[in-house]
């Protein structure tokens, strides 16, 4: 009995590397798992389901070969789980149900293994960063996705370019604290949902942070980014002679973990 939860993977034409390395990861370390969570960004940028279409965009074979393992990894028994990221939060029905998946809120209480946790993406957590948080509330509002989807296709491609040049050079000149998440809001979240365990991404700083929530020690795992020489995940596993506990693991592109 085993779930995997991964985060910011930021596929793209340019990460053939981690490309890969994520398809090695489904064939090899997600096989026969229980589930498998992606907890947002797992491509660098999403401009709309309608991408499927035109086989000429730089992400349409990735998506494509995408889907094509997560429909196998499905197919084979294993629930696959999807929380919108930052950069991926236009990925749509169609894309999901393609790859036989289901999206989840972004906030999501569950329990895994037997474990009661909280999980998402983290960026929400992120309140120091106003403006990011500004940028934030008017990206989910579904009114302004609709606005942005009936752009022409090339438009979209270059307003996201646009997006994440202004990104870069804003966080650039942004404390590296303002762009972390705000402790108090971890732990009203976890009091709100009670729970000691709770799992995000996003901020690309994997750590296991112990806590207090309601005078009981808790702990919060961070997600860390792949990149062209690792990747990271999270496994929850039970066995017979222990209760199942969450472990981060960093691992090579090349060599996954095996399922024990």
């Amino acid at each position: 009995m085993r779930t995997l939860l991964i985060a910011d993977l930021h596929l793209s034409s340019d990460t053939p590397d981690i490309n890969q390395g994520f398809y090695r990861y489904l064939e090899q370390t997600a096989k026969g798992a229980d589930a498998l969570y992606i907890l947002g960004d797992l491509f660098d940028a999403w401009i709309g389901d309608d991408l499927l279409d035109v086989p000429q965009h730089p992400l349409n074979l990735i998506a494509g070969e995408v889907i094509h393992r997560l429909r196998k990894l499905s197919g084979n028994g294993t629930a696959i789980y999807f929380i919108h990221g930052n950069r991926d939060f236009l990925l749509g029905e169609r894309f999901i149900e393609a790859c036989n998946g289901t999206l989840l809120p972004e906030i999501h209480q569950s329990e895994l293994q037997g474990v009661p946790v909280v999980i998402l993406h983290g960026d929400s957590l992120c309140t120091k960063d106003e403006a990011y948080m500004a940028f934030r509330q008017q990206s989910r509002n579904p009114e302004w996705q609709a606005q942005i989807l009936a752009l022409p296709l090339e438009q979209r491609v270059e307003l996201a370019k646009s997006l994440r040049t202004q990104s870069g050079d804003a966080n650039a000149n942004k404390a590296e604290a303002i762009m972390d998440v705000t402790l108090s809001e971890v732990v009203a979240l976890m009091e709100h949902c009670g729970v000691t365990t709770m799992i995000h991404g996003h901020t690309h700083r994997p750590k296991v942070h112990d806590l207090t929530v309601e005078d009981v020690p808790a702990k919060r795992f961070v997600l860390g980014d792949w990149d062209h020489q690792h990747g990271w995940d999270i496994v929850i596993e039970q066995s017979r002679d222990r209760h199942a506990i969450p472990i981060l693991r960093q691992f090579p592109l090349n060599s996954p973990p095996q399922p024990e």
